[in-house]
């Protein structure tokens, strides 16, 4: 039986999403809080591992349970009362306990062909950057990062749209073995909130290593007329890391929406995202 689980948490004191030994990681407090309710252990595939200290208000994952595992939550609720796989968010919400720094909104049976990873089509993050024309409020520390200047958001903006679009973003990523650095970047944008605060918004079919935090840094330097916007097409073009530009702090990074096809063509998206990955690590 796939589950579906729709997470979020606050990535402060959190050592990234994947599971590590010895380290606290989303992965692992929430697999522990299930495998509690199911009696064995379990694995969760996510639609984006974050970095230690990323938030997320929309990342989804799947679980799959297997026949002894789906008995005790069906023995637990039973057949015909009320869906069983809804039950489980409830559930594990109970071993979390009050105020935790991770929840389940929401479980439910995953449609056929289901992939949290392999099944997306997109996934859209959120950033947020106080400079000197919003202050610093202490109530929003832990998810936005704060910058001593004054910054330039329509030319900050300007510079995240002439980045859009279907490019090798080597020098926006950390190199990773094996990974293709090739995405499609489909939207980016900049403006100030109600509080002044500059908030990003940014879009793609997928990210690499760092891909946001890099981009976002990218972008500030222009806003403080360090770097012009025609200049970070030139340095995406050159297809080299560069220190023109910092790749700013986790805090201010969240993920808030992950994107799927409709039902129907969930298992052929999954097969022709596993294929391409497969090719690129081939190459």
């Amino acid at each position: 039986m796939r589950i579906r689980l729709d997470i979020a948490y606050d990535g402060t004191h959190f050592r990234g999403w994947a599971k590590q030994p010895q380290l606290r990681t989303v992965q692992g407090t929430l697999e522990e809080a299930l495998a509690r309710i199911v009696g064995s252990d379990v694995q969760f595939v996510v639609a984006g591992r974050t970095d230690a200290g990323v938030h997320a208000a929309g990342q989804v994952a799947h679980v799959d349970l297997d026949e002894s595992q789906w008995g005790r939550i069906e023995a637990r609720h039973g057949r015909t009362a009320h869906d069983p796989a809804g039950s489980i968010a409830g559930r594990m919400r109970g071993v979390l306990g009050a105020y935790p720094d991770v929840t389940v909104r929401r479980s439910s049976r995953a449609p056929e062909g289901f992939d949290a990873r392999f099944s997306a089509v997109w996934r859209r993050y959120r950033y947020r950057l106080a400079d000197d024309v919003a202050g610093f409020d202490p109530a929003r520390r832990l998810d936005t990062t704060s910058i001593r200047s004054s910054l330039d958001v329509e030319a900050m903006d300007a510079a995240a749209a002439s980045l859009i679009g279907l490019h090798d973003f080597a020098a926006y990523c950390k190199a990773r073995e094996g990974a293709t650095t090739i995405r499609t970047l489909l939207d980016y944008r900049w403006q100030r909130d109600a509080d002044g605060v500059l908030v990003a918004e940014v879009k793609a079919d997928a990210f690499c290593h760092s891909m946001v935090r890099a981009l976002v840094g990218a972008c500030a330097a222009v806003g403080e007329q360090r770097l012009d916007v025609s200049d970070l097409v030139a340095l995406r073009d050159a297809l080299e890391r560069t220190s023109e530009f910092k790749v700013l702090a986790a805090r201010g990074l969240t993920l808030t929406e992950v994107g799927y096809p409709t039902d129907d063509l969930l298992g052929a998206r999954a097969e022709q995202t596993r294929a391409r990955r497969d090719s690129e690590a081939s190459d």
